[in-house]
């Protein structure tokens, strides 16, 4: 026996949460909370696969689309509870309900959009046992320590559930009761759709409820539950506290299973691991660092501490220390960061380093090549085994479009260097400190540029100057030692009063 369709509630609005987001677009280990939904109703091989959204939703859909482009989409217009989202599906799935007679369709699947862990072979092993056991329908339940919150499983002397009693509506003795309501249910068709005919707002919220078609089913023949094999699978989220404690639960699950499989990781509590993640033997993962999206790391890599991965490549034998990297691949036995960003499109080839307080985009790094500190590398190629001095940048961007530079191999380029893209360096060249490369330069060639220094003596701001010390007239200190021969007369404007670099030797030659 299958399942005829498998219907998700997504259309909640999530008011606890206190966000513009929709609750169920929150995710944990980089999964939204649909989306996990999703694919454990899919594992259960639905022939229908739907999700119950808000007519004013604009967020969720793209998800779920994107996830599934075969989900169909049942509309809620208004929220009157659970009861009332799926009696919109009934009313919508006319394939599934319209001609449903109880005991000849298989069975309907109802689903929570906000339960972060669940997983396919829980929802599996739920609908094996409900075929096995004759009912009108079933409940997922699980165990609590602390069940405040959940819906009370009430079952009569022979153990079968009788109703689910929602918290606001229990009396103190259905409250101690600690076996709660998952909010997964599998339904007979027709006496979901009967059951729903029934229902009434007659409670604490005023709502329909979905919880009262068990009590109606249970009038009707038996009604089983199914305890899931892990609790923590099927809890839900109400809130950012509960958020949190569920995902740093979930987290360590993650960081052990890593560490069974030969990963070093020194904190777990500290450490934060995507569920799509890839880590190889002997990789150590050093306190403070988070592992995102598809990020790959290969055996005997270092990251950490205090590090970012977002569907980064590292490769063998690499070190990333205190860096953020991002979309970008780093070869094997790289050394990269400390304070290091590597922003998306980056890739640094074997035996390279990135040192402290380096920015990349759009950057080829080829084997042997060094960048050490204070360096921003935009939109650049450098061949092997080149060095670029500290405080160095490419200029890529020139107000409108952005350009490339491409440095040779061999190449020393000095500290504190300028090149303004488009430009290219040939092999072999060597740059003066303090360089301006605006022009491309030939293989085996040194470059330097020419700067004269200019000292304007007495100088004051603007808003320190007046009559008695300012020459308005010529734009110069009144103050008996005037500017020196390094400046001279022709090295002042006369409304400024600072230095007019423009008019100093060799200001419109090219570089040497």
């Amino acid at each position: 026996m299958g399942i005829s369709a498998a219907i998700i509630l997504a259309a909640g609005q999530g008011t606890r949460m206190k966000s513009k987001t929709p609750k169920v677009l929150f995710s944990i280990a980089g999964v939204p909370f649909i989306r996990r939904v999703m694919r454990a109703a899919k594992a259960t091989d639905p022939r229908v696969l739907s999700v119950i959204l808000a007519r004013t939703d604009e967020k969720v859909t793209p998800v779920v689309m994107s996830e599934n482009p075969d989900t169909r989409r049942v509309v809620q217009d208004q929220f009157k509870g659970t009861g009332y989202a799926v009696q919109c599906a009934v009313d919508q799935l006319g394939d599934v309900f319209g001609h449903a007679e109880q005991g000849k369709f298989e069975p309907v699947m109802i689903l929570a959009g906000d339960m972060p862990l669940l997983d396919g072979q829980t929802l599996t092993a739920f609908a094996r046992d409900y075929e096995n056991s004759g009912s009108l329908a079933s409940v997922l339940t699980t165990r609590l320590s602390n069940p405040f919150g959940y819906g009370r499983i009430v079952r009569d002397g022979e153990g079968n559930v009788t109703s689910i009693v929602e918290e606001r509506d229990a009396t103190d003795e259905q409250r101690a009761i600690h076996e709660v309501n998952t909010s997964i249910y599998l339904f007979d068709p027709a006496v979901l759709k009967e059951g729903l005919e029934t229902l009434t707002s007659d409670n604490d919220q005023h709502e329909l409820y979905l919880t009262d078609v068990i009590a109606f089913a249970a009038t009707k023949g038996r009604v089983s539950s199914f305890e899931a094999p892990d609790p923590l699978t099927v809890e839900g989220v109400n809130d950012r506290v509960q958020l949190a404690d569920l995902a740093q639960r979930y987290n360590r699950r993650v960081c052990e299973k890593w560490m069974r499989e030969g990963v070093t990781i020194l904190d777990p509590s500290t450490t934060w691991i995507d569920d799509s993640v890839e880590l190889a033997r002997d990789v150590t993962v050093l306190p403070g660092c988070f592992l995102r999206g598809k990020t790959v790391v290969e055996e005997d890599a270092v990251v950490g501490p205090y590090t970012t991965l977002i569907d980064a490549t590292v490769h063998e034998g690499a070190v990333v220390e205190r860096a953020r990297v991002q979309q970008t691949e780093i070869g094997k036995h790289a050394n990269i960061g400390p304070w290091t960003y590597l922003r998306p499109g980056n890739v640094l080839d074997d035996d390279t380093k990135a040192g402290a307080f380096v920015e990349m985009k759009k950057a080829h790094v080829d084997h042997g090549t060094k960048v050490p500190h204070l360096i921003y590398l935009g939109d650049t190629h450098i061949e092997h085994d080149s060095n670029v001095g500290g405080g160095t940048i490419t200029a890529n961007y020139d107000g409108k479009n952005k350009h490339r530079t491409h440095i040779g191999a061999g190449v020393h380029i000095g500290a504190g260097n300028m090149l303004v893209a488009p430009v290219s360096v040939g092999d072999g060249v060597t740059t003066g400190a303090g360089s301006v490369i605006r022009h491309d330069v030939s293989d085996g060639s040194l470059v330097f540029s020419e700067n004269t220094q200019h000292e304007v003596k007495n100088w004051l701001p603007r808003y320190e100057r007046s009559d008695a010390n300012w020459d308005y007239g010529n734009g110069r200190p009144k103050a008996d030692e005037q500017p020196g021969a390094d400046s001279g007369d022709d090295a002042w404007h006369s409304d400024e009063g600072t230095a007019d670099d423009s008019q100093a030797p060799g200001a419109d030659q090219k570089n040497k």
